[in-house]
């Protein structure tokens, strides 16, 4: 009668309970010390065991300090002592409200930290100092460190030593004036080599900084061989006079001419690009 968001089920021994709870979605759990058979404790032992993140409240008239400490030893979620008149049970709805919103914001809390652990992007927390507070198994992948070599570091160790003026002249003072800032930096890893990483970095409401990172080292290289053998194959192309050698788009305008396609056809380059064949 104290919430209209409460639905109340009760059994009267712990061992339907606990029945109770295999077969329906239960909340919270809201037990008395003294039963027959066994007490509070007990069944609080035999809900974690199954149960472990259940919100389980003690509501007893025992105020014995050795039962509270036994209690919150044993996981309890609240302690709340019975006590004369029906002021109690408003008390008791509220805790009972309260225990399954905080429950159900640290499931909330820790389904976000299992994406962030098993993020394929390097992902790292810092505090207003530089400090780093937190990386994900991506994160310390890319740089070869244990997760303990980095919580508690600088992040300018990270950096080359000629590089970190400009992370604090240019990099970091962009992220609050566009909320975030994204490129592409060289950094360091654990055994000396350099990475190209793609890097992103915004804040948080509270000051924290948050970094997430991908190693393309690989893939820039790829680019430059690429780069290299296109700029060769032109070079021998262009430097090809007997052939005529040029290529088209797919619905056949000429996209490249080389000297050999000039002398043979008597077009020049100016005149045949973007021509139909």
């Amino acid at each position: 009668r104290e919430a209209d968001s409460l639905e109340v089920i009760t059994e009267t021994s712990p061992r339907s309970a606990l029945e109770r709870l295999q077969t329906e979605p239960v909340d919270c759990v809201v037990s008395d010390y003294d039963m027959p058979r066994t007490d509070g404790l007990e069944f609080l032992e035999a809900v974690r065991e199954e149960f472990p993140d259940l919100p389980f409240l003690l509501f007893t008239g025992k105020g014995s300090e050795e039962i509270a400490s036994e209690a919150i030893s044993a996981g309890v979620t609240d302690y709340l002592q019975k006590e004369g008149g029906t002021d109690q049970y408003t008390l008791l709805a509220n805790r009972v409200e309260n225990a399954v919103q905080q429950s159900r914001a640290n499931r909330e809390i820790q389904r976000g930290f299992s994406a962030i652990e098993t993020a394929r992007e390097g992902i790292a927390f810092l505090d207003e100092e530089g400090t780093i507070r937190y990386v994900n198994s991506a994160y310390t992948d890319v740089y070869g460190y244990t997760r303990e070599e980095m919580i508690g570091k600088h992040w300018e160790m990270l950096y080359p030593d000629e590089d970190v003026e400009q992370v604090y002249e240019e990099i970091l003072p962009a992220v609050p004036e566009t909320g975030t800032w994204d490129g592409e930096n060289v950094h360091v890893r654990r055994d000396g080599s350099r990475i190209v990483v793609s890097h992103a970095l915004t804040y948080a409401d509270d000051g924290t900084l948050l970094c997430l990172i991908r190693d393309i080292t690989e893939e820039r290289a790829t680019e430059r061989s690429l780069e290299q053998e296109r700029q060769r194959f032109e070079e021998f192309v262009d430097a090809v006079e007997d052939y005529a050698v040029f290529s088209l788009d797919p619905d056949g305008f000429v996209t490249s001419w080389n000297r050999g396609a000039e002398q043979l056809t008597g077009y020049s380059n100016g005149e045949i690009l973007g021509e139909h064949f």
